[in-house]
């Protein structure tokens, strides 16, 4: 096995941002994610990973990573399977991936867009992608290139960004005013938008995860505070994550019932979604193959 990227010079596909896909190339060039302590590294895996059902995949198990991005999620995943493939559209990210992964021989990366991904349809026993598909122009078309990849019965694990269907009115509009910044900043220069961020999460996400940390300590419900999912983490996770949402040209989100939606239409069932942040993530099984849609 190889986690060194095949295919460099792959034409990429049509469901795909060019400019969304540098941006993020530059985002895991500057957090490899390498200086979080691993303790919380593998807490904030377990908090996605919740729900997977590690004990139904087989021996050995093959599957992919659709859009690894720096490789967080593939270093604990690789330990637990046969082979994983590893898929990202942008090299940068993919180079970072390789350092993150050297040590796994079963971790095999390719250069390639989730529509272009060089897996044979219905040879996987488990595939997942976190927080990717909102960001590519047909999440739908996404999704199901995804479970056409996976054998009858295989699990996926997904995450998009939550539409705050579960949030008061007032929550959404803070939101909207969020957006507009990022509506705005997402076309700066990249070390504009880096320098921004920071800020944004100096002066925005430490205050307000903190503030609902000491909250919570006193026995305040902290449920509904903007940003209280951050009360536990480091000021790294919120400076990456403060760029991964402001940084961005493309993001998209949806309520639970759409990706309900949006799951069974590409072939999935048994679908299961885990309560409490980040939403929304769910897991289905493949049962049949995906609908193709015009």
């Amino acid at each position: 096995m190889s986690s060194q990227p095949s295919d460099p010079d792959r034409a990429p596909g049509v469901n795909y941002d060019a400019k969304v896909v540098d941006g993020f190339g530059s985002e895991w060039q500057r957090f490899d994610q390498q200086a979080m302590e691993h303790a919380e590294a593998h807490e904030l895996f377990e908090r996605y990973f919740a729900i997977f059902p590690w004990a139904s995949l087989p021996a050995s198990a093959v599957g992919f990573d659709a859009g690894c991005g720096s490789g967080r999620w593939a270093r604990f995943v690789a330990p637990r399977v046969g082979v994983l493939h590893c898929v990202d559209a942008s090299a940068d990210a993919l180079r970072v991936a390789a350092h993150a992964l050297s040590a796994f021989g079963n971790c095999q990366l390719h250069l390639a867009t989730i529509d272009s991904m060089p897996l044979a349809d219905g040879a996987c026993d488990f595939g997942y992608s976190l927080g990717v598909l909102h960001h590519i122009p047909d999440t739908r078309s996404a999704l199901q290139a995804c479970v056409r990849k996976l054998k009858p019965g295989a699990p996926f694990l997904l995450y998009l960004y939550y539409a705050f269907d579960n949030r008061p009115a007032w929550f959404r509009a803070i939101w909207r005013v969020s957006d507009a910044l990022r509506t705005v900043l997402s076309r700066c220069p990249f070390g504009v938008r880096s320098t921004i961020a920071d800020l944004v999460a100096l002066l925005v996400y430490l205050p307000l995860a903190r503030g609902a940390r000491l909250a919570e300590r006193v026995g305040v419900p902290v449920e509904q505070i903007p940003l209280s999912a951050y009360r536990r983490q480091s000021f790294y996770v919120m400076r990456t994550d403060a760029l991964d949402r402001f940084g961005t040209r493309l993001e998209k989100r949806f309520t639970r019932a759409q990706i309900q939606q949006l799951m069974e239409e590409a072939g999935l069932s048994g679908i299961r979604f885990r309560d409490g942040a980040p939403y929304w993530v769910a897991v289905g099984v493949r049962v049949t193959a995906a609908t193709t849609f015009m």
